[in-house]
């Protein structure tokens, strides 16, 4: 071989690779669609929803639930609302006509003035207020201690608060009545008789509102309140500046609750206060019924539906965030 031959060097070569034949392509592979959770899933799957026979007979079935809700919801209260103005004979022949011989807007006037309905909302006002304040006090510094501060007994009364959900109410009463006639502390000569400590001091020791709102301290971050207390923050103001700024939702759906509660309470009411002159509209109303006219009783029922009624439309939001007593931090 001379030194002029070249050997051609295997270089690669310049040409565009073949493509691989169509048996050798990968296939694409179909994206998986997440698995529905338990929550999810519904009797009807999402085939079956496509079908138009399955959605109209859904949207028909929706639309019945939402009817009779409604009308089984704000029914009586529509009825109670047209028969306050209503004669009491249209009421009696015709109750579900609308107004057939005309509307009676003296009732309202009638039973506010004779019947003394203002003074009764007032009693009641003062007795739910009240009964606010107390269930407010009580529930927020017993939660505090039994989550923030713990004591070494904190287990021991919070089984001792436990229980007493376990306890009628109805055993209670006679002790309680007791207890309200002679107190322990002032003496046989200071009843408690006629005087709204009376209702606002049992209502207080309310030991649901108190688990309730100890549940909701547990989930507090606790980063937040032990940098409070690394700053210098004492017990009261922990309390005062960090736990009940964080603990507004829990506020209000205890605050419905005590309002709730204390404007239809019947039986202790009127127990502990037999004078007249003090008691709410739930104990007055039955008391009147017997003397009054229908029309003008059905009116003072429709006055005495306001304040629950106009609570629910204001605090229906905080009440509904609120229900499933969720973290007060948001992230």
């Amino acid at each position: 071989m001379t030194a002029d031959t070249v050997t051609p060097a295997a270089a690669p070569s310049a040409a565009a690779p073949e493509p691989a034949p169509a048996s050798s392509r990968r296939p694409l592979r179909r994206r998986r669609t997440p698995a529905l959770t338990d929550s999810e899933r519904g009797i009807v799957s999402d085939f079956d929803r496509r079908q138009p026979r399955v959605r109209r007979t859904m949207r028909g079935v929706h639309v019945f639930l939402a009817v009779t809700l409604v009308a089984a919801g704000l029914g009586p209260l529509l009825w109670l609302a047209k028969a306050a103005v209503t004669p009491t004979q249209d009421t009696l022949r015709e109750p579900f006509a609308l107004w057939p011989n005309g509307i009676d807007w003296e009732n309202l006037s009638t039973a506010w003035n004779d019947i003394h309905i203002d003074q009764y909302f007032f009693n009641t006002i003062v007795i739910a207020a009240g009964a606010w304040a107390f269930q407010l006090l009580v529930a927020t510094t017993g939660a505090y201690t039994l989550s923030v501060l713990r004591p070494r007994y904190a287990r021991v009364l919070n089984s001792l608060v436990l229980a007493t959900l376990f306890i009628p109410s109805v055993v209670l009463l006679v002790p309680l009545y007791l207890t309200i006639v002679d107190p322990p502390l002032l003496g046989r000569d200071h009843s408690l008789l006629n005087n709204y400590l009376a209702v606002w001091l049992p209502m207080a020791a309310n030991a649901f509102n108190i688990l309730l709102v100890k549940r909701f301290f547990d989930n507090l971050p606790r980063e937040v309140i032990e940098a409070a207390q690394t700053d210098g923050a004492g017990p009261f103001r922990l309390f005062w500046s960090i736990i009940l700024p964080m603990s507004r939702p829990i506020l209000g759906v205890v605050s419905v609750f005590a309002i709730i509660a204390a404007w239809k309470d019947f039986l202790w009411p009127l127990l502990v206060l037999p004078d007249p002159a003090v008691q709410p509209l739930s104990v007055r109303l039955p008391a009147v019924q017997s003397q009054t006219e229908l029309d003008v009783f059905l009116a003072a029922l429709a006055i005495a539906t306001i304040i629950p009624i106009a609570m629910f439309l204001i605090f229906q939001r905080v009440f509904l965030r609120s229900a499933g007593l969720g973290g007060a931090v948001k992230g």
